[in-house]
C-alpha cells in the first residue's frame, strides 16, 4: 500500500526557512509522490551538509518507512537521539518506529516526551501534533482516536496546514474503516481548498471510493491527481492497478510507462514486477518469469517477496510444478505474516496436489490458510474450497479429509444448516467411515426431523452394516423415511416402492409378521397397481392362490 508523506507548501508544514526550506520541500515532493529514492538523495545531501539537521534526519527516516525498511529508520533515529535526545521530531520518529514494531507503550512514551519538549506558553506545537498523528495513522495498532484529537487541535491552530488535513483524513479512515470515509472526504477536500493542486489529497479521495467500489469516482480523482501534477508517480501507480484489475491490460501498460517515466532519472528494477504482472495477466508465462527473474538477479535477498508469489503462479500455470513449489515455499518463508493471504495457501495446496503431496500435507495447508482469515465468513469460504478440492479428487482418503474439513466448518458456524451436516456425513460415507457418517446423520435427524435426508442416510448405512437384515437396525429408519416420502407420493414414487419392498421383505422373511408385510406390499401396489408380482406376493401371504 502506498504511503503519503507530508505535503509541504506555502500554507503547509515548513520547519525551516530560506534555501534550506526549499530543499526540504524538494525532498518532500519526491516522498509523497512516491519517488522514494530521489527523496532519500535530497535528505542525505542535507544531512551531509549539516549532520545536526534534525528535520532532514526525521524525513530521511520517514522515507525509510515508506520503503518498508523499518530497521534502517529505527537505527537512524537511535543514532540521532544519542546525540540530541531532546529533539522532538526525532522522538516522534522513534515512536513511529516503535508503533511499527508493535510496541505501543514505548511509542507513547516517546510521543509524550516529544510533546513535553516542544510545548510552549501557547500550548502544544502543531508541527509535533501533526507528526504524531501521521505516525499513528501509518500504524495498525495506534490509538487512532487520539491521533484525531491531536490533529484536530493542530488544525485549530493552523487551519491551512494541508499535511495536518491530509493526516486527519487518514486517521478518520483508520479509526472507523466502515464509516470514517465521510469525515476523511471532508478533510481531504479541505486540503484541496487550501491548495487546489495538492495531488496527494486527490489520490486519497480515490482510495475512499475504491473501498466503496465506486469505480467512476476512483478514476475521476486519479485523473484529477495527474492533471494537477503530471509527474505524480503514486497516481500513475494507482492508475496502473485500476486498469489492470479492470482487465484493460493495454491501458495498464500505458499507465505503467507513465509511472516509470514520472520517476526519471530514478530507476527501480523492482518495477519489472509490475511488468511481470502484465505478462502473467496476458497468459505469457515465460515473459512473466523473465521479468521477475530480472528483479531477483539484481536485488537478491532484498527482493520484495511478492516476486516469488508471481513466479509460483506463472510456473504453476505453465505446468512447471517443481519450480512453482520452490517459489511458493520461498514466498511463504520470506513474506510478513500479515501480508500473506489464505489464497496463497490455496496455491500451495494445488501445487502439492500436482507434486505428490499427501492428503495430510494438503489438509494442513488448508488449515494454515484458513487461520489467516480474520472474518468467519471468509474463513468458512476458504475451507469450503479445500473441501471441494478433496471431493474432486474422489479417492477414499481424500473424501475423509473433505469430511474432516466440513466437520470443522460445522464447529465454526454458530448455526450449521442441513447441508453442512449432510455434506460432512456424506463425505465420511464415501470415505467408508460409516460410524462417523452415521453420527452426523443422527444429528441431522435430531435437528431436522421432518426432512428426509438424515433418515435416508441412516437407513442406507444400517442396510450396509446389517446386510442380512437379522438385526433389524435399518427398520426404524426405513419406517421414518417412508413416512416422510409419503407426503408427496407422486414425487417420491420410486423411493416409496423400494423402501416399502425392504420393509415387506423384513417382515415377511425375518420376523415372520405377514400382516405387516402385506401392509407394505399394498403401499407398493397403490403406486404400481398393474404389477402382477406384487399382487401375487400379497395373495401368497394371505394364503390365497396366486394368479
Amino acid at each position: 500500500m502506498l504511503k503519503f508523506a507530508i505535503a509541504v507548501n506555502v500554507a503547509g508544514l515548513i520547519f525551516i526557512t530560506g534555501l534550506k526550506a526549499q530543499s526540504i520541500q524538494e525532498g518532500m515532493n519526491h516522498l509523497y509522490a512516491k519517488r522514494d529514492r530521489s527523496a532519500m538523495e535530497v535528505f542525505q545531501k542535507l544531512i551531509t551538509a549539516n549532520k545536526k539537521n534534525t528535520e532532514a534526519i526525521y524525513w530521511l527516516g520517514q522515507t525509510y518507512f515508506d520503503l518498508d525498511d523499518n530497521a534502517a529508520a529505527r537505527q537512524l533515529y537511535e543514532k540521532a537521539l544519542a546525540e540530541n535526545g531532546n529533539a522532538a521530531l526525532l522522538l516522534v520518529g522513534m515512536g513511529h518506529a516503535e508503533l511499527l514494531n508493535n510496541k505501543k507503550q514505548d511509542a507513547k512514551i516517546h510521543f509524550d516526551k516529544a510533546l513535553k519538549n516542544s510545548r510552549t506558553n501557547n500550548g502544544d506545537d502543531p508541527v509535533i501534533q501533526t507528526a504524531i498523528g501521521r505516525a499513528i495513522a501509518d500504524s495498525k495498532i495506534g490509538d487512532f482516536n487520539y491521533a484525531i484529537q491531536l490533529l484536530l487541535a493542530a488544525t485549530a491552530k493552523d487551519p491551512k496546514n494541508t499535511e495536518t488535513l491530509l493526516q486527519l483524513g487518514n486517521a478518520y479512515r483508520k479509526a472507523d474503516p466502515g464509516k470514517g470515509g465521510s469525515d476523511a472526504f471532508t478533510y481531504y477536500n479541505r486540503a484541496l481548498e487550501v491548495n487546489p493542486v495538492f495531488a496527494a489529497a486527490s489520490v486519497r479521495l480515490a482510495k475512499i471510493f475504491e473501498s466503496q467500489m465506486n469505480w467512476e469516482l476512483v478514476l475521476r480523482y486519479l485523473n484529477e491527481a495527474v492533471a494537477k501534477d503530471p509527474k505524480f508517480t503514486s497516481a500513475y501507480y494507482e492508475l496502473f492497478w485500476y486498469y489492470f484489475l479492470h482487465r484493460d491490460f493495454n491501458e495498464a501498460g500505458n499507465q505503467f510507462k507513465k509511472y516509470v517515466d514520472s520517476k526519471l532519472p530514478e530507476i527501480d528494477i523492482q518495477d519489472e514486477y509490475l511488468n511481470g504482472q502484465l505478462c502473467y495477466a496476458k497468459k505469457d508465462y515465460d515473459c512473466a518469469i523473465l521479468k521477475v527473474n530480472k528483479v531477483l538477479n539484481e536485488m537478491g535477498a532484498k527482493t520484495n517477496p511478492r516476486a516469488y508469489k508471481l513466479l509460483a503462479y506463472a510456473y504453476f500455470d505453465k505446468g512447471d510444478f517443481s519450480n512453482a513449489q520452490k517459489n511458493i515455499n520461498d514466498y511463504l518463508a520470506k513474506e510478513k505474516n500479515e501480508v500473506i493471504l489464505s489464497q496463497d495457501y490455496k496455491l500451495k495446496a494445488d501445487i502439492l496436489s500436482k507434486t505428490g503431496g499427501t492428503a495430510d500435507e494438503i489438509y494442513n495447508t488448508y488449515i494454515q490458510g484458513a487461520a489467516l482469515d480474520s472474518t468467519l465468513n471468509s474463513k468458512i469460504d476458504f475451507l469450503k474450497q479445500g473441501a471441494n478440492a478433496f471431493k474432486a479428487k474422489g479417492d477414499i482418503i481424500s473424501r475423509i479429509r473433505e469430511a474432516d474439513i466440513r466437520l470443522l466448518i460445522i464447529t465454526l458456524k454458530p448455526k450449521p444448516n442441513l447441508s453442512d451436516y449432510y455434506d460432512a456425513g456424506f463425505a465420511y460415507y464415501k470415505g467408508n467411515n460409516l460410524a462417523r457418517a452415521d453420527s452426523l446423520f443422527e444429528r441431522l435427524t435430531t435437528l431436522f426431523p421432518d426432512e428426509k435426508y438424515g433418515w435416508e442416510r441412516r437407513y442406507t448405512i444400517a442396510r450396509i452394516t446389517d446386510s442380512t437384515m437379522e438385526k433389524g437396525t435399518a427398520t426404524p429408519f426405513a419406517i421414518k423415511y417412508l413416512e416422510i416420502l409419503e407426503k408427496d407420493p407422486a414425487k417420491n414414487k420410486k423411493e416409496i416402492i423400494s423402501t416399502s419392498a425392504y420393509l415387506a421383505t423384513y417382515y415377511a422373511n425375518i420376523v415372520k409378521e405377514k400382516a405387516m408385510a402385506i401392509v407394505y406390499l399394498k403401499k407398493m401396489l397403490a403406486l404400481d397397481p398393474t404389477n402382477s408380482e406384487i399382487q401375487n406376493n400379497i395373495m401368497k401371504l394371505e394364503g390365497k392362490k396366486s394368479n
